[in-house]
Formats: C-alpha cells, sequence, structure tokens
C-alpha cells in the first residue's frame, strides 16, 4: 500500500522550544563535523550484500587532505555518543568505513568504528537535522521499551546503530524456519508493536524500517520487534500510515497474526499494551510535557493532514478532543490522554 504515504516529507527545522528541550536533557552536541562535510567526498563504490546483491548504500572515500581530519572527527563524535567526550580513547580507534545510503529520505551516512585493540566494532549514522525524527526518537525513547542514545544540533543530528534483522530479510531469510511456537509469540510482538505505532503516531513502519531481534531466554528463542526509522513521525493525515498492518511489506506478519492468534487474544495484547504506554505516560513527568509543548508551537505536518488525521481518530474514538487539536502536538496530546483515561477507568476495549 505504497499509496498510502501522500507524497515526499519535507525537513523541518528544530523549533526554540525544542532546542531548549534537547539542551536540557543532554541532547544537544557541538558536534566537530556536519552532515554537510561528509557530503564532500570525491568518489564512491557501491556495497554488495553476501549475495552480490545491491544493498542501496555506497562506499564513499575522501581526498587525502580531508582523509585525516574527517576521521578524527568522526571518532570524537563516537566518544561524545558513546563516552565523556574523552580524547584519551582516540589512538585505539579506527574509521574502517563510511557508507552513504542513496535510498530513501534521510539519505544518512553510516559510520564503522573498530576498536584496534580488540577488533570489535560498532556503527553509528550522522544525518541532517529534522524535527519530526528529533521527535519520533524522543517517543520511543520515553514510550516504547527501549531507550534511544542520539546527539542533535541545528544542522546535525548522530544517532547510534539499533541492532537486528531488517524486517523484509527476515521474512525472506529467516521466518520459513521459525517453529510454531516462536511464531505464536512474533505474532504476539507484531500485534504490541501495531499498537505503538499507531498510539504515538510513528508511521511508515514496512518492513524495512523495523528490525526483528531474536533473544536466548534460557532454552528458547524468543523475538522482538523495534522501529529503526523515524522519519514519519506525525506527518500523514491518513490514520492508516500509523498502522504497520496496512502496508503490503507486511503481509507476512498480518498472515502469522490471522494464522496463530485468536481474536481474543488480539484484544488481550493490545490492552497489554495500552496499559503499559499509559503507565509510561503517567511517569513520563515533565520530560513529556515538554516535548508536546515543543511540538505544539512549532509546524511538523501540513494543515489538510492535521484536519485529516484528528477527523479520522475522532470516527475511531468518538472523543471531541480531537477535534479540538490545532497541531499534530495537541493531536499527540489527546492521544496520551485518551490512553491515559482508559486505562484510569480500567475500560480498555474502546480504544481505536
Amino acid at each position: 500500500m505504497d499509496k498510502l504515504i501522500s507524497k515526499k516529507k519535507p525537513f523541518y527545522p528544530l523549533g526554540e522550544l525544542l532546542i531548549d528541550f534537547l539542551k536540557r536533557y543532554d541532547r544537544w552536541i557541538e558536534t566537530p563535523i556536519s552532515y554537510e562535510d561528509l557530503l564532500r567526498f570525491s568518489g564512491s563504490v557501491t556495497v554488495y550484500d553476501e549475495n552480490d546483491e545491491d544493498t542501496l548504500w555506497v562506499r564513499v572515500y575522501y581526498s587525502d587532505s580531508e582523509r585525516t581530519e574527517i576521521d578524527f572527527n568522526l571518532k570524537k563524535i563516537y566518544t561524545l555518543l558513546h563516552s565523556d567526550g574523552n580524547e584519551m580513547a582516540l589512538s585505539y580507534l579506527n574509521v574502517d568505513a563510511i557508507d552513504y545510503c542513496t535510498f530513501g529520505n534521510s539519505k544518512p551516512f553510516r559510520i564503522k568504528i573498530r576498536n584496534i585493540l580488540n577488533d570489535n566494532f560498532t556503527y553509528f549514522y550522522v544525518k541532517k537535522t529534522d524535527a519530526s525524527r528529533v521527535y519520533g526518537l524522543e517517543f520511543e525513547h520515553m514510550l516504547s521499551p527501549y531507550n534511544l542514545n542520539y546527539l542533535v544540533n541545528v544542522n546535525t543530528l548522530v544517532e547510534e546503530h539499533i541492532a537486528g534483522i531488517p524486517g523484509d530479510i527476515f521474512f525472506k531469510e529467516h521466518l520459513p524456519n521459525v517453529t510454531a511456537s516462536q511464531r505464536n509469540q512474533i505474532a504476539k510482538e507484531y500485534v504490541k508493536f501495531n499498537e505503538r505505532c499507531m498510539v504515538r503516531l510513528l508511521g511508515d513502519m514496512r518492513a524495512y524500517n523495523y528490525v526483528v531481534i531474536p533473544i536466548h531466554d534460557f532454552d528458547q528463542v524468543i523475538f522482538r520487534i523495534r522501529a529503526i526509522d523515524f522519519d514519519q513521525q506525525a506527518f500523514e493525515g491518513k490514520l492508516n500510515v500509523y498502522r504497520p498492518q496496512f502496508f503490503k511489506e507486511n503481509q507476512p506478519m498480518v498472515k502469522i497474526i490471522r494464522d496463530h492468534l485468536h481474536k481474543d487474544s488480539i484484544i488481550q495484547y493490545k490492552i497489554e499494551e495500552r496499559s503499559i504506554m499509559a503507565r509510561r505516560i503517567m511517569s513520563s513527568g515533565n520530560r513529556l510535557r515538554l516535548l508536546l509543548e515543543a511540538m505544539d508551537q512549532q509546524q511538523v505536518s501540513l494543515e489538510a493532514n492535521i484536519k485529516r488525521l484528528k477527523n479520522e481518530i475522532f470516527g475511531f474514538t468518538q472523543d471531541s478532543s480531537f477535534l479540538n487539536s490545532d497541531s499534530m502536538g495537541q493531536v499527540m496530546q489527546s492521544s496520551f490522554d485518551y490512553i491515559r483515561r482508559n486505562y484510569e477507568s480500567v475500560n480498555m476495549s474502546n480504544l481505536f
């Protein structure tokens, strides 16, 4: 259902209240290198996977006069992201690769950093700053089971790597081999993932925008599902964009749910996830309140999208607070208030 996505989303700059929020909660960075700096590469080669298929990433190269400075600054960013910025560790780090993604909206750079003492390596991403993505990262950090590590300023966003198997690859290479019991567990996790995305308005969760994470638990392997792309946070006007089940790429997951879960089980898992989210909302304190205030005061969508979305959600909930929303920040506030009120009244069956 690619037509769910209306058109390419524009980049939105950071508003003043959002900048204040980011500085208050230690997300702000005076980065030594910017996204635009990395665009000055002098050449590139295609990156292929182990099956010799194009990954849609290219490995970029820089002139000798620039590479030394770029490597130093990227290692500095790594220490700021994962430590206290101390330069003592820089001599033990090496920039093994700088890859540039030619697919998608954000066109990120992927940086591979290796510790030369033990050959352990990790990745991080450098992207152009977009307010929508920053809001998406913060909502994920506060309201999902997962914490997120990122740094940002007016021009550049730095994100840690989220490890896992991309959904489309999982469907093709791993799903045929999982057991019936594991399919039941995957179905449960996907219902909960679908619910989180809808409640916090995270859109475009097609299979390649989330990962499946296998975890060994005693004598079994269980699976978690985690979003990795946050560009489409509260932008689109169609409610179904925020419900991963409606994307054609996710039909293998929908089939698993249809084949392995009873309707009553699906309702129960939805209630469980909404209850957990309600508790996270109530325990978030000023952090969520300040983020929503910042979101209310800046543009992160189009007027037509806001009007359509609040009417579609009202059609599901019959809650007039959605109709009274004038911004995406207010729509988000109404969604969270609705979840919290239903949790407090112990009546979760009528949620959208």
